[in-house]
């Protein structure tokens, strides 16, 4: 369960499908999308999961609609204000939200420095109203291709002092890491931390690689690391985050059930396992779920949930006077 002297954090989750339901229905409306629905009940089953997808391809479905209704930067702006704004709902005291400017832009031509700079202005917003510190995440998605990163990359970088780190998301299976080698040095020397999707849905080989290419410091998801001791072994002993996303995997069918997650092992083996929610506008988990219904159902006793809230805030991309004024807000 959830230790309220403890900071709650997530450092896992994609603003840029993390748009709430009425959202889309209001901006869809506003400029006369073709909505598959036009009420809100209708129009729940086109972007929210509500039970695992029957293969991986049907999730990116879901997302169409997140990314189709940023029709110009107010609404990418709308958007990063509403993901602080509901962070503050959930009781989040820390937030590391992640975003791909090329993604976002994608639907409707936008240029992916506006976007960096509408986010960016979001989030500031979100945090002058509401008790909630924010730290951005920039995305290459690998999905598009080299050149396209090289974009993605450009357009973080003008904006570089706003932007705290820098991860690879996407098709990691057809986009391996090896490709990107020299845009993650370039993001290094800008002075960013590095976390990196890999072992979601390949083997401990693209973990290797996120880390030493790549430099990673933090791994999201992992979930294939399982399969080699000696791998595990290096991020135990080299302290290497791990995101872990439990109702996300369930839901692209990267795991069976809950209680096949590898987070409850992870701990046992002294690994800097977190607890995060990944997408939660089309998972419809908020940060609370995972805690108190997708932990418990993972295998982790209430000492194992604390200790992944505790190393949420040992791996956050934080200084130590941040994480020392988030514990002191708690007492």
């Amino acid at each position: 369960m959830i230790d309220p002297t403890l900071p709650l954090i997530d450092l896992h989750r994609h603003l840029d499908v993390s748009v709430r339901l009425e959202t889309v229905l209001d901006l869809g409306l506003k400029h006369n999308l073709p909505l598959p629905a036009t009420d809100l009940d209708a129009l729940e089953p086109f972007v929210h999961m509500s039970a695992p997808a029957p293969d991986f391809l049907s999730v990116f479905d879901k997302f169409y609609w997140m990314t189709a209704v940023l029709v110009d930067y107010d609404a990418c702006r709308r958007v990063a204000y509403e993901n602080v704004e509901d962070a503050s709902r959930e009781g989040i005291d820390y937030i590391e939200l992640r975003f791909s400017p090329y993604f976002m832009a994608e639907a409707h031509g936008l240029r992916p420095e506006g976007v960096v700079e509408a986010v960016i202005d979001g989030v500031k917003s979100g945090e002058s109203a509401f008790p909630v510190k924010t730290k951005l995440i920039g995305i290459l998605s690998r999905t598009y291709g080299v050149q396209a990163a090289w974009q993605e990359l450009d357009a973080l970088l003008k904006q570089r002092q706003h932007i705290t780190a820098l991860d690879l998301a996407g098709d990691e299976i057809h986009y391996p890491g090896e490709l990107f080698v020299d845009h993650f040095r370039k993001a290094r020397d800008a002075g960013w931390e590095i976390t990196v999707h890999a072992g979601e849905v390949s083997g401990p080989q693209n973990v290797w690689k996120a880390i030493q290419q790549l430099g990673a410091t933090r791994i999201g998801h992992a979930l294939h690391a399982m399969q080699d001791p000696a791998l595990l072994d290096f991020m135990r002993d080299n302290r290497i985050g791990i995101e872990s996303n439990l109702t996300s995997n369930l839901y692209i069918n990267a795991i069976p059930d809950y209680a096949s997650h590898p987070l409850r092992r992870f701990l046992e083996m002294g690994l800097l396992a977190t607890i995060n929610t990944d997408d939660p506008g089309v998972f419809a988990a908020d940060l609370p779920h995972e805690y108190e219904v997708a932990a418990p159902a993972a295998g982790l006793n209430p000492e194992q949930i604390n200790q992944a809230q505790r190393n949420a805030l040992e791996i956050a991309f934080l200084s130590p006077d941040d994480k020392a004024a988030l514990i002191a807000k708690k007492k």
